[in-house]
């Protein structure tokens, strides 16, 4: 993944200013939450389920090698052709040698997250070949040469009118056209897509060992046109996507949906088993499934793998106070939210993504909402751990708590430290509450667009010993 150019606090404060992005998360997001807890509250035994599906992917991530090697002799049998990329640039480079071995010169996609880790579309459209996204959220940001900042949503960024104002230019809708003449406008225009591609290009959500098949799960109906139409279909599946058997599926695919969307089970859920056979009408005439690591074996290897077992529902996005506030595109990565300053430095290194894990409250919510219950919070403590020994931390913090335990563990130093603090706040402006309006650094960033609350003129242990020093009463 390609490391942003700006700190995370610029990006931050940049996502907090643009009115535009702030409407769209306020509408979205309410939507997502509700919907997760309506369609849990009538599944019955459904924590359960969250603890059985969380035995699936623990037992699947731990023997990975195994089902991996399962999946590629059953997608063999069915006819599929197995490829194997180590990084980003092998998955790359398999993918134009597929297409320029068959003479694509025209791409269709469905959505793939894993597409957009590894920068499939630059690299094919750079050799020279027509890519078409097919999603509705990709095919607006890609008609806005923008990314997407959700892993389900790619297009929760963008509120309702400047959607409307880009298909006004570019698909000559009215100005003002409602969501059924924007979604028929994109349809006309993707259309003629489906029918000239030669190649087809999808994700996967999950990739079953047992049968040697790929599921995708989708709302569009662009998802089967893209693997059925074109004479060759493409999908690129990371090797942490596996499904032991169809049984471990099933349990998956009914936290899936109602954990992304809410819904019990979403409008297409297709597996693919192999090509197009003789007896069979529609279908392509190769299947090509290139497993990707690029960094995932890093991830497996250490203490952050845990983050593996995602199922990639977005459901710890949803509930984020920090993505409710900043949306995706603050994050810098492809994955953003508590799963995505997880598992991009755990995948990439910690360098240059540590800033990451600090974009976190903490909270838990992210585990409370995640159908797999990952313990989130506890690696993103490790991954601070892992900044601090590194060295990686601001000097300022890094001193700050240096000071801050010493005194500390030095109760006469505390209480200098604390008479002193007290003393030098008033001389900072004032709300009318009473709360500090402009703090020196590094507080300033706080009290750029928030009082900060001033310290007590008593401290709990002053209060204690004067309280211990009165007599008994008998409001006591």
């Amino acid at each position: 993944m390609q490391p942003p150019s700006t700190t995370f606090n610029q990006r931050a404060h940049d996502a907090l200013q643009d009115q535009n992005l702030q409407l769209a998360l306020e509408r979205a997001m309410h939507h997502f939450v509700d919907g997760r807890i309506s369609a849990f509250e009538r599944l019955p035994h459904g924590e359960a389920l969250r603890d059985h599906a969380r035995v699936i992917r623990a037992n699947a991530i731990a023997r990975l090698d195994e089902h991996l090697e399962t999946f590629e002799r059953n997608a063999h049998a069915n006819g599929t052709v197995v490829h194997w990329a180590r990084d980003d640039a092998e998955a790359r480079a398999i993918v134009l040698q597929i297409a320029q071995a068959q003479g694509v010169k025209r791409i269709i996609k469905s959505k793939s997250m894993l597409s957009e880790e590894i920068g499939l579309n630059r690299a094919l459209e750079a050799a020279g070949l027509h890519v078409l996204e097919t999603d509705l959220g990709e095919y607006i940001v890609q008609l806005a040469h923008d990314h997407p900042s959700h892993i389900i949503a790619p297009v929760v960024h963008w509120p309702l009118e400047a959607v409307q104002k880009l298909f006004h230019e570019h698909l000559g809708t009215p100005p003002e056209a409602d969501i059924p003449e924007l979604t028929a406008a994109a349809r006309r225009a993707l259309r003629e897509g489906f029918l000239q591609a030669d190649m087809g290009i999808s994700g996967a959500n999950f990739a079953v060992a047992e049968t040697g098949s790929i599921v995708l799960v989708t709302n569009e109906g662009n998802g089967r046109f893209v693997t059925t139409t074109p004479r060759i279909h493409v999908a690129l599946v990371g090797i942490e996507r596996m499904a032991p058997t169809l049984r471990e599926l099933g349990t998956l695919l009914q936290l899936l949906a109602r954990s992304a969307t809410g819904q019990p089970l979403s409008v297409y859920t297709s597996i693919v088993t192999g090509p197009r056979r003789s007896s069979e009408e529609d279908g392509p005439e190769q299947v090509h499934v290139i497993l990707v690591d690029n960094g995932r074996t890093n991830a497996l290897a250490g203490a952050l793998a845990e983050s593996l077992y995602c199922i990639r529902c977005g459901a710890c996005i949803n509930v984020c106070p920090v993505y409710r506030r900043l949306g995706g595109h603050a994050y810098g990565s492809v994955y953003p939210g508590p799963i995505g300053i997880t598992i991009t430095p755990a995948m990439d290194g910690l360098f240059p993504w540590h800033e990451l894990p600090q974009a976190s409250t903490l909270c838990g919510a992210c585990t409370e909402a995640c159908p797999v219950r990952i313990q989130i919070p506890r690696m993103l403590l490790e991954l601070r751990a892992q900044s601090v020994d590194a060295g990686l931390t601001p000097t300022w913090l890094h001193q700050g708590i240096r000071w801050y335990a010493q005194a500390a563990a030095r109760p006469m130093l505390f209480r200098v430290g604390r008479k002193l603090a007290v003393m030098a706040q008033r001389l900072a402006p004032r709300t009318k509450e009473g709360w500090i309006r402009k703090a020196p650094a590094p507080l300033a960033a706080w009290t750029e667009s928030r009082a900060f609350p001033p310290l007590a003129k008593e401290s709990f242990s002053e209060r204690w010993r004067k309280r211990q020093k009165r007599p008994p009463t008998s409001g006591d």
